[in-house]
């Protein structure tokens, strides 16, 4: 039986009451066609050089998102990582990430943090999911900024 459903081109994941549905189902989808144990799936995130505006076509597995807040620091596009905020700068937005399944085995943590991310800046209860984000500083560092992403501000 065949469940797929089109997505638009990029996912607004902040409108949605239930954000970790979408992400679950990304999963569940994923070891689903390729017969893999579900609780051996974990999310691969990677940051995009694009905004929404230049998204056309939903990728063909897994989905880009949009609409995500950084909390604490920014995305720096030319870098490809996680570097200090800008002065003034609260709640930079981010790229379009693309968010697809993996099993476990695959996932490389080096350089990464291990980046929450909220519905609100109230944290929480408004805990979504982990994002694995690039950086060339150690994790510590964001850890102890209270880096997040934010769904909404």
């Amino acid at each position: 039986m065949n469940y797929s459903c089109k997505l638009p081109p990029s996912v607004w994941l902040g409108g949605f009451f239930n954000p970790q549905s979408l992400l679950t189902a990304i999963m569940q989808q994923t070891a689903r066609k390729n017969e893999w144990p579900l609780d051996k799936m974990c999310l691969y995130c990677e940051v995009l050089r694009k905004y929404k505006e230049e998204i056309t076509s939903a990728p063909r597995e897994g989905a880009y998102i949009n609409g995500l807040y950084m909390e604490g620091a920014r995305w720096d596009m030319q870098a490809g990582c996680i570097m200090d905020s800008r002065f003034k700068e609260l709640f930079p937005l981010l790229p379009v990430i693309y968010i697809r399944a993996i099993t476990q085995d695959k996932q490389d943590l080096k350089n990464m943090y291990e980046c929450p991310v909220y519905k609100t800046r109230s944290r929480g209860p408004t805990y979504v999911w982990t994002f694995n984000l690039r950086t060339k500083e150690k994790a510590s560092k964001w850890i102890l900024g209270g880096v997040a992403i934010l769904l909404q501000i």
